[in-house]
This record gives structure tokens, C-alpha cells and sequence, in this order.
């Protein structure tokens, strides 16, 4: 999905000296993972290849953030923080080459043929389904059109050269597969090898569907595309299918203490931890909500102590501005005024649970969808429900201490009240909802989500981030933030008349990062 989702291309000569591409997946290295010790395998001396093994591989790649600065990398992209090391890309809206390969699952097949039992191995199914309607999505999402039909074909197939689908194509497959996999989970059994649900169907059955809510919402723009009924999918699963209800559904990696586990910021080995800044993106949002979650997620400047204010006062905390020229930064840096992470992040081996699918986001998306008029529910009440479930994930996975709350407790007296008098600013109109909606999904996903921010600002323009084409590495257009990211050179050298027949469908032949793809047409 990013630069930093590593592909690795396997060639071989065969057949007359032709280069055979054959397309791979995205691999992560640095597993990290909660409920190891539940999964009863030795990857170091395997007798051989289970479902289990699969499983957990997969479900991990799936689920996993790098670590480090890494992990900081699409924040800086979301404006959730600033870095002050040197200048950095994704901070100032300098996009590269995504990835585009498969190996992760590759072999995900083989899970249900392994399985042993009917019913095991429609459960192990479901989750192939549910990891293919993943990856492809998020390969989609970053560039456009992709290889689909004939993607991992190259072992059984022999087709090393795969064409590439159209969007629209490719959606209507991903919403497809996620349909097939929550009716795999429903006649599925509990099955080995999962440390996020324990190998609950009905767990997994909830995550594929509030997943496609997610799918439908990032469709918004197809509102009237009669082939793929936004409206009509998003009530039939809102009406008839499980999803999250409540934190205890998030789709997360729960961290611990042990090596490889640990939350990807934590301080032991890592050298960066000096230089990431509060945004003003968040920061001043929070401050003008007088939202508590600013003290879960910031420090207070220093300079603001020694001036007399206290850590529990608002005007206490100060971010930076993103867009700033990076000299301009590090000035600001020099004065010591600044809010720097809150020591949750970097202080605690577990910090908090890393997410890629929420509760609190789901409730988000269903209260768009009810202000674009697509369900009949208010969108004040999922409003309200985001707002709450965000608010309960921090306190409930934060130490109840000073250091990390600064004395303004996210306890549930003040979430009751909180959440109460949101009802009374909720805004009237139809987009100012939107962007009110939007803006409070944006505040709960704080380093939690990775680009699933910045796919809500391509879509919507909300957050209003601020952009500064003193600043921009956007040579092509400064004032804008770029909607994808390049095709990988790979393609270009290996897969070259479909990728070149893609880049001319879409693009006009250019592989342009400011063209917007057929989703946000």
C-alpha cells in the first residue's frame, strides 16, 4: 500500500530466454503479534504445513504495522504528527510508487484443502476470501486500476503476465469476495491458527461485513452507479448481517511485553522517539472541542509549565503546523514550545492495542452513510456512539495515572456528558454533517489505522488540511495533496503492455499522482 509495503518480484528464464514475471505479494517483516503462546506452533521445525500455520501468518500480515519509524510513516501523511528529524516525504505530500504484489497470500488456498473437516475448512476458506478482498483493495485504493482476474495466477495458471481490471471491476470483485466469505463463516466451525478472534466465525463473520460497510463508504462518489448498489448492499448488511457493536469487535493486534510483541513506538531500540511533534491538525481540534482525548494524546509544552499553566489546562498543549517549511520547524523545535507524544506511546511495552478496523470507526462510516441518506437511522445517534467508543478504547487501554491523562480522566462520568452534549452542535446541513462526521472519525483514528484517514480526505476534502506550496514536494501541483501513488517501475520493466494500457485508460498515458482514478470521479 505504501513505500514502505515491500514487493518482491521472483523472475526466472524459461521458454525461449523470456523474462516470466510472475506477480508476488506484499510480505512484512518485523512480526509482532498478541496471543503467540496460543498459537502452538514452532516455525523453527515444522513436521509440515497446517491451515493453523497459514492462518496465523496471514492473519498477522494482515493485521501488523511496522514498527519504529515505520510505523509513524502514514501519520505523517494523516498530519497527525510532524517530524522534525529531516524533511519527510509523506509530510509534505511527496508521493513515489506503491507496491503491487500478492505472495502473502498466495497460498491461502491451501488452508481449506489442509483443513481436514468440511465445515473447518469453509471457515479457513472465509478467511482466504476475506484476505484476497484486503489486499486487493488496498493495492486499488493506492493506484487504480490492478491485475485481478488473472492475479496469482502465475504458478498454476503459467500466466506470469496478468492484465489489469478496470476499478469498477475490481470493486465489484473485492464486494463479491466478502460476500462469499461471510457465508463461508456462517457454515464454518472455530478453527486453529487465529490470535485476533480466537478462531470465532462469528467474530470473523462481524469484521468482513463491517469491512465492506467501510468498501461501500470509500464508494461514496459512485452513489448512483446502478451496478454497484451503494445504498441497497449498505442497508441489506446493516439490516441482516452481524457487525462490530462494541470495542471488544475491534480489529486489532492486542501488544505485550515480549520481544516482537511490544507497541511499534516503544522507546527500548528505538532511536526516534525524539522527533516526532504534535500536529496542529489535531491538537487545535481538540482544544476547540475541549475534547480530553488531547491529554491521552499529547504532552504539554514545557514552556507552557514553567509559564504558569498547568498540564490540565487546554491552552497548555501546542502543536505545529505541518505545512510549515521544515527550516520554520525546526525553529520552533529550538524553543522547546511544543507538545511532543503523550509517554503512553512511548514509555509502555504495551501502549495500545494497533488497529485496522474499529468499532468507533464503524459507527462513523453508518453515520455518514445515514447523512448521505442511504439508511433511515439519525446520524446524530452513530455520531454519538463513534465519539463514545473512541473515548472508552483509550481510557479502558490506558494505566489510570497521572503521566498518562494528565489529570483529565477519560472516566464515564465525563464521557456521559461529553457524548450527551454533542447532540445540541451537531450541524443541520447535509455536508456540514459530513465534515463533522468525518472530522470526529479522523480525531478517534489517531496512529491507529494507517492511510485510512488520508483515503477519507481524498474522498471528502475533510479533514481541511492545510497545504503549503512553499513546502510541497508536489512539483506538479503544490496546492494539492496527491490522490495515488505511481505504479511500481516493476510493472513498467516486466508487465509492460498491460500496465501501459492501464496507465492510458486511466490516465491519458501519464502516470500521473494528481489524476484522480475512477473512484474519486
Amino acid at each position: 500500500m505504501s513505500v514502505f509495503r515491500l514487493s518482491k518480484i521472483l523472475t526466472t528464464v524459461k521458454m525461449k530466454k523470456i523474462l516470466k514475471y510472475i506477480l508476488l505479494g506484499l510480505v512484512i517483516s518485523n512480526y509482532s503479534c498478541s496471543k503467540f503462546d496460543e498459537v502452538n506452533t514452532n516455525p523453527e521445525a515444522p513436521e509440515k504445513v497446517t491451515s493453523a500455520m497459514i492462518a496465523t501468518r496471514i492473519i498477522i500480515n494482515l493485521a501488523n504495522q511496522p514498527s519504529q519509524k515505520g510505523f509513524l510513516q502514514p501519520y505523517m501523511l494523516n498530519k497527525n504528527i510532524v517530524w522534525t528529524e529531516f524533511v519527510e516525504s509523506f509530510q509534505y505530500n511527496g508521493f513515489g510508487a506503491s507496491s503491487l504484489s500478492f505472495t502473502s497470500i498466495n497460498d491461502a488456498h491451501f488452508m481449506g484443502k489442509f483443513a481436514g473437516t468440511e465445515k473447518l475448512a469453509k471457515s479457513y476458506d472465509g478467511l482466504m476470501y476475506f484476505a484476497r478482498a484486503v489486499k486487493f483493495f488496498e493495492a486499488t485504493m493506492d493506484m487504480g486500476d490492478i491485475p485481478y482476474q488473472d492475479a496469482l495466477k502465475g504458478e498454476l495458471d503459467k500466466n506470469y503476465f496478468p492484465k489489469y481490471d478496470t476499478q469498477k471491476e475490481v470493486f465489484l470483485g473485492i464486494l463479491k469476495e466478502l460476500e462469499m466469505a461471510d457465508q463461508l463463516f456462517a457454515e464454518g466451525e472455530k478453527f486453529v491458527g487465529d490470535p485476533i478472534y480466537g478462531g470465532d466465525p462469528v467474530k470473523w463473520r462481524k469484521l468482513v461485513n463491517s469491512f465492506a460497510l467501510n468498501v461501500l463508504m470509500q464508494l461514496s462518489k459512485k452513489e448512483g452507479d446502478a451496478d454497484l448498489q451503494l445504498k441497497s448492499r449498505f442497508q441489506q448488511i446493516l439490516a441482516a448481517k452481524p457487525i462490530f457493536t462494541s470495542n471488544a469487535d475491534n480489529y486489532q493486534l492486542i501488544r505485550s511485553d515480549k520481544s516482537g510483541q511490544t507497541y511499534p513506538f516503544y522507546k527500548v531500540g528505538n532511536n526516534f522517539t525524539i522527533y516526532p511533534i504534535m500536529s496542529t491538525e489535531v491538537i487545535d481540534r481538540l482544544k476547540t472541542l475541549q475534547d480530553r482525548r488531547l491529554f491521552y494524546y499529547a504532552a504539554p509544552s514545557p514552556v507552557k509549565i514553567t509559564g504558569g499553566l498547568t498540564q490540565k489546562d487546554f491552552a497548555a498543549y501546542v502543536g505545529i503546523d505541518p505545512s510549515l517549511v521544515y527550516d520554520n520547524i525546526t525553529a520552533i523545535k529550538g524553543t522547546k514550545d511544543y507538545s511532543k507524544l503523550n509517554d503512553r506511546y512511548t514509555e509502555l511495552a504495551t501502549g495500545e492495542p494497533t488497529q485496522q478496523l474499529s468499532y468507533a470507526q464503524v459507527c462513523f462510516i453508518i453515520a455518514e452513510a445515514a447523512a448521505r441518506g442511504w439508511v433511515s437511522d439519525q446520524p446524530v445517534d452513530w455520531y454519538k456512539k463513534g465519539v463514545e467508543a473512541s473515548m472508552k478504547f483509550i481510557y479502558d487501554n490506558t494505566p489510570n495515572a497521572e503521566q498518562f491523562h494528565h489529570n483529565m480522566p477519560l472516566d464515564a462520568s465525563y464521557v456521559t456528558s461529553y457524548v450527551n452534549g454533542l447532540g445540541s452542535t451537531f450541524p443541520a446541513g447535509t455536508e456540514a454533517r459530513i465534515e463533522a462526521i468525518v472530522t470526529q472519525k479522523y480525531l478517534a483514528s489517531f496512529l491507529q489505522s494507517e492511510f485510512y484517514t488520508y483515503y477519507d480526505y481524498r474522498r471528502t476534502g475533510y479533514p481541511k488540511w492545510k497545504i503549503n506550496p512553499a513546502s510541497s514536494l508536489n512539483s506538479e501541483a503544490p496546492d494539492k495533496i496527491p490522490v495515488r501513488w505511481k505504479y511500481p517501475s516493476s510493472e513498467f520493466n516486466y508487465n509492460t503492455a498491460n500496465v501501459d494500457a492501464a496507465v492510458l485508460r486511466q490516465y491519458g498515458g501519464i502516470d500521473d499522482i494528481n489524476k484522480p482514478m475512477w473512484l474519486l470521479q
